[in-house]
């Protein structure tokens, strides 16, 4: 009676589990999601997701990787400045932010420590999109909502928030191709090695390129998005391989151009990214040949991927996939006090809401934030 007893308590344990397993996981359902205009699905087939709801307020984390650029700043800053927003700190018991630098392990452990906490939702800045595997599967199995954005993983188990960052780079390759129509030399400067990003606007700016038929010659450098890792990498591009018909850059831009300025390289046509010091350049020098386009993705993205989280934990339907539009400027139409804000600091990414969303923050909101963790 005793092994009977025992045999019947094991498989209650084990139903009991399946069955919590179960409730972990979200539902598949047909949409239109909570909030359509925000919650965009990626595309056609998109599946949307439907968490079992939960009663707040929620203990939610961020999990940042690499932190040294003014993007990764702000970003941080931007995610306290919207948890802070009356109307997101009433659903929050907590709001806890890590960054682990470019240690792919460490961030991991991060977010293992997060599900062992009890955390409802961790939203995390991936810095591999295929090494967090074993991770995503704990997060489903203990019922906390995994939340990836610009950084995104690789995965259907997890909700991503992102921009078409492949169109980035092909729209960056096509203002190029467009202003020169002999080919050329380019100098490209890319990001943090190994994250998604980076590949994706890499991969769309050389399709484009490839595809024009036109000879171009591309010196590729990292430039990790920070103006002073860029502007180096910049200075030694052009000391070397130089000079160069072409520039388009994934952050870091305006250290990109004062390399520029420092070694008397011609102004030529650039696509970069929506740093303010960056717009600056672009619109003062434009007569010179600095003829840019300025398109990127705001740090904000991060507020859109808190305020998805909340939203499934609410029970609410969200795309498993969620496109988010790019902010794009454009030479000759770079307005003062519009665009770009000449008494505001070099290293405010401009573009950074989501009007959609109802994400809009000003620069003095977001700097009044620390970019430590807490």
């Amino acid at each position: 009676m005793r092994k009977n007893l025992f045999g019947g308590i094991l498989a209650a344990t084990a139903l009991a589990m399946l069955g919590s397993s179960a409730l972990a996981e979200p539902e598949i359902v047909s949409g239109p999601p909570a909030e359509p205009e925000c919650f965009v699905p990626w595309r056609a087939e998109t599946a949307f997701f439907k968490f079992p709801a939960k009663e707040g307020p929620y203990r939610i984390a961020l999990a940042n990787g690499y932190i040294a650029n003014t993007w990764r700043i702000q970003m941080v800053q931007t995610a306290k400045a919207y948890a802070a927003q009356p109307e997101v700190a009433a659903k929050l018991k907590e709001f806890k932010v890590v960054s682990t630098g470019e240690d792919v392990p460490a961030q991991i452990s991060a977010i293992n420590n997060f599900i062992d906490s009890g955390f409802d939702a961790v939203v995390v800045n991936a810095q591999n999109p295929t090494a967090f595997a074993p991770v995503i599967k704990r997060a489903k199995e203990a019922g906390v909502v995994l939340v990836a954005f610009d950084n995104t993983l690789d995965t259907k188990d997890a909700i991503n928030v992102n921009v078409d960052q492949k169109g980035l780079g092909e729209l960056w390759g096509k203002w190029l191709t467009d202003h020169l129509p002999n080919g050329g030399k380019i100098l490209e400067v890319r990001g943090v090695a190994g994250t998604s990003v980076d590949t994706d606007r890499h991969a769309g700016l050389h399709e484009v390129l490839q595809s024009s038929g036109r000879d171009f010659q591309v010196t590729e450098v990292m430039g990790k998005w920070d103006d002073g890792v860029a502007q180096k990498a910049t200075a030694d591009a052009i000391a070397t391989n130089g000079p160069f018909d072409g520039i388009t850059a994934q952050g870091g831009d305006t250290g990109v151009v004062q390399a520029m300025i420092d070694a008397n390289h011609p102004f030529v046509p650039f696509g970069g990214e929506t740093e303010n010091g960056f717009r600056k350049f672009c619109a003062k020098y434009s007569s010179e040949g600095l003829k840019c386009t300025s398109a990127g993705t705001g740090p904000a993205q991060v507020a859109v991927a808190i305020k998805a989280a909340i939203a499934a934990l609410e029970g609410q339907v969200v795309p498993q996939e969620i496109k988010l539009p790019l902010a794009v400027k454009s030479d000759p139409d770079f307005k003062e006090g519009e665009d770009y804000f000449p008494n505001d600091s070099d290293n405010f990414f401009v573009g950074n809401s989501f009007p959609t969303c109802g994400i809009n923050f000003s620069a003095q909101e977001i700097m009044g934030q620390t970019q430590e963790n807490q």
